[in-house]
């Protein structure tokens, strides 16, 4: 166990023991943890559940923790962005691997599984409207991670490069980043899904190229991103929290991988009929194949 004491500004507990904005205890998780954007997903994901042990909520962030195929399972909602992730990540690490009531580091490492689900909008002709594709990797357009020590070591940077170079970055913008998913979570769960790269974007629109009433900087960013290609791959989809996710679950040694339905293609300029049924396939494939 380390020696430090990490000073109550740091990590700030409740006074029923609980961390301070997810509101859980260590008893309150699972190892395998289903993250959904949406607090009303919860009980959607929940209700497949043979029992549940715990309801607890607080602001977006509503948890459900229970049994399916008589292993334990969490679902929780992260609401939307990655400073949620951030949020959401770190304090779920430290549920498992802090001493919270001596405030230390424990000398044993615990890992978790965090699958996130979500919906997405493709990027490429091929991603179809009404599919689940898997992200073996994700761009942050957000600049979280440059937040942390040791980003360069956990990320793609001949990725990076190629990227900025390409699309001619502007200095202005967050600087990107890439991260893979976890090989172990994406063998798992991915076997049979279309695989593709992933952006998560700091926001819903200028950050994913649309245009309201606000002219954006760069007003041919989505046709850069189509035409990237590096090492025969291209930018699938955008979504919102992934790269936090990737990149935050690597530096804390866990597994982290998204599989997103994908309800909308901006390059064809469609949205889905009713995604719901399809959400509804995604969350019960994951469920079944995370508890095998």
């Amino acid at each position: 166990m380390s020696t430090r004491i990490i000073e109550p500004s740091e990590l700030i507990i409740n006074p029923d023991g609980s961390i301070y904005h997810l509101h859980l205890r260590p008893e309150h998780i699972a190892e395998n943890i289903i993250l959904v954007g949406d607090p009303g997903r919860v009980q959607m994901v929940s209700s497949y559940f043979s029992k549940i042990e715990c309801k607890i909520s607080n602001r977006e962030f509503y948890t459900h923790t229970g049994y399916f195929n008589n292993k334990k399972i969490t679902v929780l909602s992260t609401g939307i962005g990655t400073d949620n992730i951030d949020i959401v990540v770190n304090e779920l690490d430290a549920l498992v691997n802090i001493d919270l009531e001596k405030r230390q580091i424990k000398s044993a490492h615990k890992i978790l599984n965090l699958v996130r689900l979500g919906t997405s909008g493709g990027l490429q002709s091929d991603v179809l409207v009404d599919s689940f594709l898997v992200s073996q990797s994700s761009i942050g357009f957000d600049g979280l991670l440059n937040y942390y020590k040791d980003r360069n070591i956990i990320s793609n940077l001949n990725f990076e490069k190629a990227f900025i170079e390409f699309m001619q970055w502007n200095p202005l913008l967050p600087k990107p980043y890439v991260v893979d998913c976890s090989e172990m979570l994406l063998i798992k769960l991915g076997n049979g899904l279309k695989k593709g790269i992933n952006i998560s974007a700091s926001g819903f629109y200028g950050p994913q190229g649309r245009v309201l009433r606000l002219q954006i900087a760069d007003p041919i960013i989505n046709d850069k991103i189509e035409k990237f290609v590096f090492e025969g791959k291209k930018i699938t989809n955008y979504e919102m929290e992934s790269s936090a996710l990737y990149g935050l679950s690597k530096l804390l040694g866990h597994n982290a991988l998204t599989i997103c339905a994908i309800i909308a293609n901006r390059v064809s300029k469609t949205y889905s009929k009713d995604y719901h049924p399809f959400v509804k396939k995604l969350v019960e494939h994951t469920l079944q194949k995370l508890t095998e």
